[in-house]
């Protein structure tokens, strides 16, 4: 027997709920497990053949990043948090610093994900500038903001945190939690031991920072940081304009950077399709 129009309609809509449902699901099942593979491997050691799976697992997200980033150009990198909306003061302050980097001629790059690195990726792309996003894989999923023209989505902290820092000729630091500090003292750190360059560093907020910049100061103090090592690359403002001119200064003048034409990509080497905005 045939089913009328309206029932038919009404079953195949509980169809594709049912479908809906059962891939979210599966998506996020899969999250939590890519979540479980990092903490497995942290907790200790394990079978030689495990290790050594996880290692080529991380071995081929290192290929596919370098493949799809390696025609970006000169980056800078913005850290924050992703947890200011869009009428937030910060996330405005982010919005107008993505277009001014832009307009330097930067390429701009964050975590991929909303609040501060939305409003960065947003402002580069309505100046007509290249927006990048370096996505993390979490439990909870962390969607990618949509002002993201070409995006790399990471299973592992540790992976997207060295991508994020090697095309970088400079860090700007919002205000953020944890992770952005970890990202910031990440940066200092490797500027300190000489692993990279002395590229400038900015923390855009002062009223945010004041308390990290008074710990800075009793470092100094008590010697465990040198103020040789970070007066010239790192200034803290509220200011964009000063923010672009030490991007300027430290980054640009210093490093010799020039626009010029970007590396063909090798149609041998498949690379046509990353190199795609």
């Amino acid at each position: 027997m045939n089913c009328e129009p309206k029932q038919a309609i009404g079953e195949w809509q509980i169809l594709c709920n049912i479908v809906i449902e059962t891939m979210a699901n599966n998506i996020k099942s899969l999250r939590e497990k890519v979540a479980h593979s990092e903490r497995r491997f942290l907790e200790g050691p394990r079978s030689r053949t495990r290790e050594f799976l996880f290692a080529f697992k991380v071995l081929k997200e290192f290929i596919h990043a370098f493949r799809k980033l390696h025609f970006i150009g000169p980056s800078v990198t913005v850290f924050g948090s992703a947890r200011f909306k869009e009428d937030h003061p910060y996330y405005i302050k982010a919005r107008e610093l993505g277009a001014a980097i832009s307009k330097l001629g930067f390429t701009v790059i964050t975590g991929g994900g909303p609040g501060i690195m939305e409003a960065a990726n947003r402002g580069a792309f309505e100046v007509g500038g290249r927006s990048i996003g370096c996505n993390i894989v979490l439990p909870h999923e962390q969607k990618e903001n949509p002002y993201v023209q070409q995006s790399v989505e990471f299973k592992y902290f540790f992976v997207r945190k060295t991508i994020l820092l090697k095309y970088s000729y400079a860090f700007v630091i919002m205000p953020g939690g944890w992770g952005t500090m970890d990202e910031m003292f990440e940066a200092l750190t490797l500027i300190q031991t000489g692993k990279i360059k002395e590229f400038p560093v900015v923390l855009l907020g002062k009223e945010y920072w004041k308390n990290l910049i008074e710990l800075t100061q009793d470092m100094i103090e008590n010697k465990t940081v040198s103020a040789e090592e970070i007066k010239e690359y790192l200034l803290v403002t509220d200011s964009i304009e000063e923010t672009i001119a030490h991007l300027q200064k430290h980054s640009i003048d210093k490093f010799g950077l020039k626009k010029s034409k970007r590396i063909k990509p090798s149609r041998w080497l498949g690379e046509f399709f990353f190199s795609k905005k």
